[in-house]
């Protein structure tokens, strides 16, 4: 018996030992790899605000859906902690963007046409609108006091005739300034007429501008600073490039901002000038990453968004000094931190997280490290396998030390070969950020290693590592993308007979301009891409001068050296070309041209446009397509 015994506890150990084996075995062949119905499904939380007390936060949970507009939202408050997360009912189209000194909710309620300045009691839910200027407002800042707002807006009447006709002019963004009750408001410093950022003084009495020449009427960028009260505006400085964000700092002495002296338009440095006046200051010559916009709290304390290669942290900056403050472990801060605006407040941030498995959502300082506090999507990507994701790092034939993102295929085998997807990022002048990107999940799901190259010209490895992309798109950029694609190859893990090229905006440009140079993918499709730099740089609607100031009069070769559309007959490569139909970034005629002149010398093309679009589809079933024809693609031509 006691044999018996001992061979059958033995007996059972190993049932146990082997049910728990196959359990993780069972667990993942009840995953499936990132599909559509995923990401239609994905929820995320992003913080608006904290309220006077600091003791609550104001936040909106996103998703796509499958239909319809995107970002489908509710809004909704959670206590600091993390506990008591309840659903606001609030006017429908009303978007929040804070809290009043009172606990109402402020922020843009649509009037006909217009969106204008509105105010939510919480305990009411009874909307109560404070403003209506004539075309409406475009953001309203409210004082440190709680006393006022600052309201961006366009000071001009609305055209009678807009209905039948458009005129052709430039943006005006002006200051008005109004009471939190509607009363005494006004147009403050009317001669700014393209305001691109304000900081409130920290007694309230003033307000710090930052605006530029409008883009009409100019060819090249210039920034100016001024102090702006009821009584009018004092010219601080001028600045020859883009400035963004703008703080008081230095117990209101000095003001802070991020800039430039490059070619190119993106700030990349903290600068200060004296409210005095006097010349402004780069504080961080030296500095190896990319500090790409900041923002001042009302206690003083400067937060910078940092761009560190893939990774995003917030730094902060104070007397002088730039030093890390917060980071997300395995992934990336999004954007600036969340704060109360009023002085009274205590000081209580909430930040955006996000990292590749898991969608965004919302992190409070705990100790000296930040804890999570929201879970959105976390239940849908419970049923997901996720692939790998790693950063990877290559030196490219030119030297060029180089940094990406590899994502892998569910169930990835190492030393096996997979069908292949480099995909360059937009901007250019941006990078690609350790975290969730639905669009390349989608990709890796349908069995592909995708990676995406940080190529001169992105954020986050210093200033000449982003300059060095100024009048060399076309070959500094392209070396540095085709390099990916040689690191993959060498890697093992990209089938060199399976490649493919993807990208959208800038990354479309690359794709279209890439086709034009090898031969060596199988399969391409550019989205939104620009195809024809001569006709794109004073079309666009935003400067685009940091590709190439020349004027194209004095010599259009500078233009047409990188213009895909010059080297049409040179293309062998698929090419599938995807683009919104009211494009103003891109204008769609960049993706007719290219495609008209593709098809007629008989080359592999199609072109899909997405009626009513912008610059990347808004409605969630042109969302979908976008990946549907992608796979289509990619499937026939790349399988």
């Amino acid at each position: 018996m006691k044999n018996f015994a001992i061979k059958l506890l033995l007996i059972l150990v190993a049932a146990i030992t082997f049910a728990v084996a196959i359990i993780p075995s069972a667990l993942a062949a009840d995953k499936h790899p990132f599909n559509l119905d995923d990401y239609s499904a994905l929820r995320s939380a992003r913080a608006v605000a904290v309220s006077l007390d600091g003791k609550t936060i104001l936040y909106r949970v996103s998703w796509d859906g499958t239909s319809g507009p995107v970002d489908k939202h509710e809004w909704r408050l959670i206590d600091l902690n993390g506990q008591n997360s309840r659903k606001l009912d609030l006017p429908e189209h009303f978007e929040p963007s804070g809290f009043t000194k009172e606990g109402a909710l402020y922020g843009i309620y649509p009037v006909g046409k217009f969106p204008q300045l509105a105010i939510v009691p919480l305990q009411e839910g009874k909307l109560v609108q404070i403003l209506s200027l004539p075309s409406g407002i475009r953001s309203a800042t409210i004082s440190p006091d709680g006393a006022h707002f600052a309201v961006l807006a366009d000071p001009r009447k609305p055209d009678p005739l807009a209905a039948v006709r458009t005129v052709a002019s430039a943006d005006e963004t002006s200051l008005y300034v109004v009471s939190v009750n509607g009363a005494d408001g006004g147009w403050w410093c009317p001669s700014l007429t393209d305001v691109t950022d304000i900081a409130w003084s920290f007694d309230g009495s003033q307000i710090a501008v930052i605006s530029q020449w409008t883009k009409i009427g100019h060819h090249e960028l210039h920034s100016f600073v001024d102090i702006c009260s009821a009584s009018g505006p004092r010219r601080l400085a001028e600045i020859p490039d883009g400035t963004s964000g703008l703080a008081w700092t230095s117990n209101g002495k000095e003001l802070v901002f991020a800039s430039t002296t490059t070619a190119v338009l993106t700030p990349e440095h903290i600068w200060t000038i004296p409210v005095s006046g006097g010349q402004p200051v780069d504080r961080t010559p030296d500095l190896a990453f990319t500090a790409v916009t900041l923002e001042g709290d009302p206690h003083g304390n400067i937060w910078i968004e940092m761009h560190k290669g893939v990774v995003i942290e917030t730094y902060s900056y104070r007397d002088g000094k730039l030093e890390p403050a917060y980071h997300w472990p395995d992934g990336i801060i999004q954007g600036l931190p969340v704060y109360s605006k009023f002085s009274s407040a205590p000081e209580v941030l909430a930040f955006n997280v996000d990292d590749p498995s898991h969608a965004t959502n919302i992190a409070v300082v705990s100790g000296d490290q930040l804890q999570k506090i929201t879970h959105e999507g976390d239940d849908t990507l419970a049923n997901v396998n996720l692939g790998e994701v790693k950063t990877v790092h290559w030196t490219s034939k030119d030297g060029i030390k180089l940094e990406g993102i590899a994502t892998f295929p569910a169930e990835y085998v190492a030393g096996k070969k997979y069908p292949f997807v480099v995909l360059p990022h937009g901007g250019p002048e941006a990078n690609d950020a350790f975290g969730f990107d639905f669009i390349v999940r989608s990709i890796s799901g349908m069995g592909y290693v995708v990676l995406q190259p940080e190529y001169r010209g992105s954020t986050g490895y210093g200033a000449d590592f982003l300059a060095a992309i100024y009048q060399h798109f076309g070959d500094r950029a392209y070396a540095d993308v085709d390099s990916a694609t040689d690191f993959a190859v060498a890697q093992g893990c990209a089938d060199p007979n399976r490649l493919a090229i993807f990208g959208w905006s800038a990354g479309g440009f690359m794709t279209a301009w890439t086709v034009t140079q090898t031969s060596r993918y199988k399969a391409a499709i550019e989205g939104a891409g620009i195809t024809d730099w001569l006709s794109f740089i004073p079309t666009s609607d935003l400067w685009q001068v940091d590709y190439d100031a020349r004027l194209q009069e004095k010599d259009p070769k500078p233009m047409l050296q990188f213009s895909p559309v010059m080297f049409v007959d040179k293309v062998t490569t698929p090419l599938l070309i995807l683009h919104g139909e009211a494009d103003a970034r891109v204008p769609t005629f960049q993706a007719r041209e290219f495609y008209v002149l593709l098809a007629e010398r008989g080359k592999t093309v199609r072109m899909v446009t997405y009626p009513g679009a912008p610059h990347f589809p808004q409605l969630a079933e042109q969302r979908r397509n976008v990946i549907t024809e992608i796979g289509d693609w990619l499937k026939r031509y790349n399988p």
